[in-house]
């Protein structure tokens, strides 16, 4: 069919999702022939940026990365310069980390859930409208977040771009005072959470069955967070240092984010891919959740990532309860550190999934070259191919509104955060006339 004869249409914008981009369609004999999920932001050059800094500068430099997702950013990179220097954190180091990532979890969760997803499933077009008429779980879900934020500046001085994150630790460890202080607000955090794990329970998602494959980290004695080796539905399992053997980044024309496949096969990462993985780990309390809601594991139905973020949100609840009630002893707050030339790797899950970093230093510690792969990039190639399958789904000759609409509930399914991935939502279909 020649280009003159395509009807080519700009619907803007998409709403609630982090970053900048468009969704654009040609549609042929009822049927998606073309799709590109475009990309604008420039690359942020962070990884150049970090070359030549001095070892202990980097911790502080990648929470710039991401306002939402800093923690991860931070726990990935001293998790590779460990692995240069060669400190094994002490329990209580690894205790309090999962604590203060416990308290991203919570926070992003929250906030995805309450302003960015569930105003899709009540027809609404934000969270103020969703108020009107659920005001009292709108609180509940600010609430948890501000728990989440609190945790966060518990251990880095501030809940954005914290600062108390460094190799071998942390600057210092936080005042008993405050720990006690936050303790009751979490135990009554866990209780929001289970109530909120059953209101997502409750609501009709989209049926909408695709084959997928899920990577997720897998630590051995628990749910993992912070550390484990990257792992397949389809049975991969590797330490961290070898997911380049598997895993592959390459340019497309139409984005400024990197397509990562695995195997040369699109692949999921976040609290869906986590929870088919890891379900087994969950607390006895989480896991009892999940089976009183109904949800069959493995699921294939991207929709349940909104029933997965509020499981998480609990786990997480639970998990910085059971840590701060007991925590390990100790007698600092961190390991110092040796620098020396050599290459680490770091990886970890940022709420949104799978995050990888890979450092190599000079004998005095500064960084010859880095790379992180963040999980939005990871989530490209298949956020196309789930928008191929559900929006063929739904029905293309609906109008391009109800288009648009479908298409950006997809999308946020995934929660991207495009300024990350850059190193949403115009939309243009174009359709054979009638």
């Amino acid at each position: 069919m020649s280009e003159e004869r395509r009807i080519h249409i700009e619907v803007p914008v998409l709403a609630r999702v982090e970053g900048e981009g468009a969704l654009h369609l040609r549609i042929e004999d009822g049927r998606i022939e073309h799709l590109q999920l475009r990309i604008f932001e420039p690359p942020r050059f962070f990884e150049k940026f970090l070359e030549g800094r001095a070892w202990h500068e980097v911790p502080d430099v990648v929470a710039r990365i991401c306002g939402i997702c800093p923690v991860a950013y931070q726990m990935s990179a001293v998790q590779a310069l460990e692995d240069i220097f060669a400190i094994t954190p002490d329990p209580w180091v690894r205790a309090m980390r999962r604590v203060m990532y416990c308290g991203e979890w919570i926070q992003s969760h929250a906030l995805h859930i309450h302003l960015l997803a569930l105003p899709d499933f009540f027809g609404c077009n934000s969270v103020v409208e969703l108020a009107r008429d659920h005001a009292g779980e709108v609180r509940r879900g600010f609430r948890l977040q501000a728990l989440g934020n609190d945790l966060i500046a518990l251990f880095g001085g501030r809940s954005v771009h914290p600062v108390g994150v460094r190799v071998g630790g942390f600057h210092r460890a936080p005042d008993a005072e405050r720990i006690a202080e936050l303790l009751p607000r979490l135990e009554a955090g866990v209780a929001e959470a289970a109530d909120l794990v059953r209101w997502c329970a409750g609501i009709a998602m989209p049926d909408d069955q695709q084959e997928f494959v899920s990577v997720a980290l897998r630590a051995e004695d628990e749910y993992a967070m912070g550390e484990g080796r990257v792992v397949s539905s389809t049975g991969l399992d590797l330490a961290r240092q070898d997911y380049d053997s598997h895993f592959s980044e390459s340019h497309i024309a139409h984005s400024t984010a990197l397509y990562s496949h695995l195997d040369g096969q699109p692949y999921l990462v976040g609290p869906l891919a986590r929870l088919n993985l890891n379900h087994a780990q969950l607390p006895d309390s989480t896991r009892a959740l999940l089976q009183a809601s109904g949800l069959q594991l493995p699921s294939r139905n991207m929709f349940h990532s909104l029933l997965a973020r509020a499981l998480e949100i609990h786990l997480a609840l639970v998990e910085a309860v059971r840590l701060l009630s007991a925590p390990p002893a100790f007698e600092s707050a961190y390991q110092p550190a040796s620098p020396r030339a050599g290459i680490g790797y770091g990886a970890t899950e940022a709420p949104r999934g799978l995050l990888w970093h890979r450092y190599e230093t000079a004998a005095d510690g500064s960084i010859v070259s880095a790379r992180i792969v963040p999980p939005t990039s990871q989530n490209q190639a298949r956020m196309e191919e789930d928008l191929k399958q559900s929006l063929e789904a739904f029905g293309l000759d609906q109008h391009e509104d109800a288009i648009r609409l479908r298409g950006e509930t997809v999308i946020r399914n995934y929660d991207p955060c495009i300024s990350c991935a850059t190193h949403f939502l115009r939309l243009g279909i174009e359709r054979e006339p009638q």
